[in-house]
């Protein structure tokens, strides 16, 4: 029996949601349905993620030799524009449906399943929510939004509804379900949890302090802070750079930090400034995913300053996952996702109760401590809540389950 899927997302192709949080997922699903059945994957491009025709032509066809077909349109935010772009693609989707047998329609969160909905409404398609955690409130509480705008009614409406129409959801953590529960007054019969995995042999040992990246960036014998990713919406950002002033003043002159970014060196700056540190004590580095392994591996903790907000309990940040497998303490605040309980559980970093300086110069010291023990027994501690908290085999099971 065929199990013939369309798997939505609202991500570019190149963007890193697609390469690390969808793709090998997509990969794990082609594996579970049969050889016969189709895959298709839709993305919603970007102009500042954009790739020639050429480029896109070699996806396609990598991507067609796993079996794997690669739909997209181009991305317009929310507006007029992006209103009756999708009162054209919609239907477009929906005789697609049609035409291949669609069976599931596999959604990555609910901004994807708003429209998957309406395909699934219409066609009698299952319809899958992956990823399932709020987005709507996410984007009130980040400031995008207002709660009384179009934009958040719509969204969060859309929501409801596909909770109440959904086959069967996949969270993050299992908390989503008394969220669902008490917002969209939904409960399910086919409710899985699978919180963002890492790949254990791309962020492994091997990529632990590279000598020449060292040696290139004048690391030896430096105590160094890692973090990879963006300052602002749901991300703290001038409270990071507090944290830095504080460890710099404890570590001085040995503190560094490695900043994997796209935030120009202007922004980086100011921030500093605002902040009263030295701005020659970061290393800004905007790198591919591939090398991203590499320049983390150079650090001895990261910091994962996510805003501890209420919808930020049913998250899933997918770098905690790549900094314990490369055995890295993580300094983070409390209630975020199942992360925060299992840091403080296992004793593989700081909690950050407050953004206060006695917080941070706890969290500073509390990370020296742990940096006192032996590096490889260390490594292995914390590489070990990788493998039980972010395996793939967590999502193999999860998928096999819900299509076998």
């Amino acid at each position: 029996m065929s199990k013939n899927i369309l798997v939505l997302t609202y991500f570019s192709f190149t963007d890193a949601l697609i390469q690390t949080y969808t793709l090998p997922y997509v990969r794990i699903i082609r594996k579970e349905i049969p050889k016969f059945s189709t895959l298709t994957l839709f993305t919603i491009e970007k102009k500042n993620l954009s790739i020639d025709r050429e480029e896109r032509a070699k996806i396609k066809k990598k991507l067609a030799d796993e079996g794997i077909k690669w739909m997209y349109i181009n991305y317009e935010p929310f507006g007029v524009k992006a209103f009756l772009r999708w009162i054209v693609v919609v239907p477009h989707l929906l005789i697609y449906t049609w035409r291949n047998r669609i069976d599931f329609i596999h959604c990555w969160a609910t901004a994807a399943g708003a429209i998957g909905f309406w395909i699934s409404l219409f066609s009698g398609s299952h319809l899958v929510i992956d990823s399932y955690e709020p987005h709507a409130e996410a984007m009130v509480e980040n400031g995008t939004w207002k709660r009384r705008g179009w934009a958040f009614r719509i969204l969060f409406m859309l929501e409801k509804w596909q909770s109440k129409h959904a086959y069967a959801v996949i969270a993050a953590t299992s908390s989503m379900k008394e969220y669902s529960f008490e917002k969209y007054k939904t409960s399910f019969d086919r409710f899985f949890v699978k919180p963002a995995c890492v790949n254990l042999k791309m962020f492994s040992l091997q990529q632990k302090k590279d000598g020449s990246l060292i040696k290139q960036l004048e690391l030896t014998n430096k105590i160094v802070c890692v973090y990879a990713g963006k300052f602002g919406g749901i991300y703290q950002k001038q409270e990071v750079f507090e944290f830095l002033k504080v460890a710099d003043d404890y570590w001085k002159p040995v503190f560094r930090v490695i900043l994997l970014t796209s935030h120009t060196d202007r922004e980086i700056n100011e921030m500093c400034k605002v902040a009263g540190l030295d701005e020659n004590i970061i290393i800004r580095k905007f790198v591919s995913h591939q090398e991203v392994p590499s320049y983390m591996g150079l650090a001895d903790f990261g910091i994962t300053p996510v805003k501890p907000t209420a919808t930020k309990r049913h998250c899933t940040p997918i770098k905690d996952g790549e900094y314990w497998a490369l055995g890295l303490p993580i300094v983070i605040p409390a209630n975020i996702s199942d992360d925060s309980y299992i840091i403080a559980q296992h004793n593989a970093g700081a909690i950050l109760n407050s953004f206060s300086t006695e917080d941070y110069s706890s969290a500073v010291k509390k990370i020296d401590s742990l940096l006192q023990e032996p590096s490889a027994e260390l490594f292995l501690r914390i590489r070990s809540i990788a493998e039980k908290y972010r395996n793939f085999k967590l999502a193999e099971d999860v998928y096999h389950r819900l299509y076998n």
